[in-house]
């Protein structure tokens, strides 16, 4: 054998090795993009679909409780928790009691008693226990005792002032913590003025609310909306 073939024989493995790099082509690339937006997209969309549930539901056992209390006047001329003739009229069951009926649901035992006034009387359902709802508790009613709002925590009725804007007490629905702010913003914007501190719709006035949930100055509140899962709460004043 020559060396020259010699010398051919002997690069060919080289020669073998040298192959073209392979990489994915502009218009792979443009799928993969385009693929990864629609998962972004069905997932922002999705959380935006579970959002809206959140603020349907809270607006509805709202609505719900609303068209339960005044019914209840209708038909017996007293404040559900107050109607001092509970107790023969409606049948409580057991050992739960009417109010003392001065027209206004103003003690702790009658706030518990609101929700078994309105379940004997047929207007709710829940199997209320009609345990007071001590003071202090006013957005930490437990669920046994208060319908829950769909966040763990129950709904309640007081005659108070909670309210950021309020200064004569009257009675107020308190929807209770643990809401996302982002769901009680939305549900104002829906029903009400889209501001925490007017309208019948208001951001609750503890401090734990008012200091995570509202920002900018009095005149010119508006939710923040920066940690959309913040604990918040909020009173409705149309009771």
């Amino acid at each position: 054998m020559s060396k020259i073939m010699k010398r051919n024989v002997r690069s060919m493995p080289a020669m073998a090795t040298n192959k073209k790099q392979g990489g994915f082509t502009l218009i792979e690339i443009a799928i993969v993009l385009v693929i990864i937006g629609l998962l972004l997209g069905g997932v922002l969309k999705g959380q935006e679909l579970i959002n809206t549930a959140r603020v349907r539901a809270l607006n509805n056992s709202v609505d719900g409780i609303t068209a339960a209390w005044f019914s209840f006047q209708d038909r017996y001329r007293a404040f559900p928790g107050d109607y001092l003739d509970a107790k023969s009229k409606i049948n409580l069951p057991g050992a739960l009691a009417g109010g003392d009926g001065n027209g206004l649901v103003d003690d702790e035992d009658e706030r518990g008693r609101v929700w078994t006034h309105l379940e004997a009387a047929g207007y709710i359902t829940g199997g209320y226990s009609g345990a007071a709802v001590t003071a202090g508790s006013e957005y930490d009613c437990a669920a046994t005792i208060c319908p829950d709002n769909g966040f763990g925590t129950g709904m309640s009725i007081f005659h108070g002032t909670e309210t950021q804007s309020g200064t004569v007490d009257a009675h107020e629905l308190i929807t209770g913590q643990g809401i996302p702010v982002e769901v009680i913003a939305e549900l104002d914007r829906k029903i009400d003025d889209d501001a925490p501190n007017t309208g019948v719709m208001q951001s609750g006035d503890d401090a734990a609310f008012t200091s995570t949930c509202v920002t900018g100055t009095a005149s010119t509140d508006s939710y923040d909306l920066q940690n959309p899962s913040d604990n918040c709460a909020a009173v409705f004043r149309n009771f």
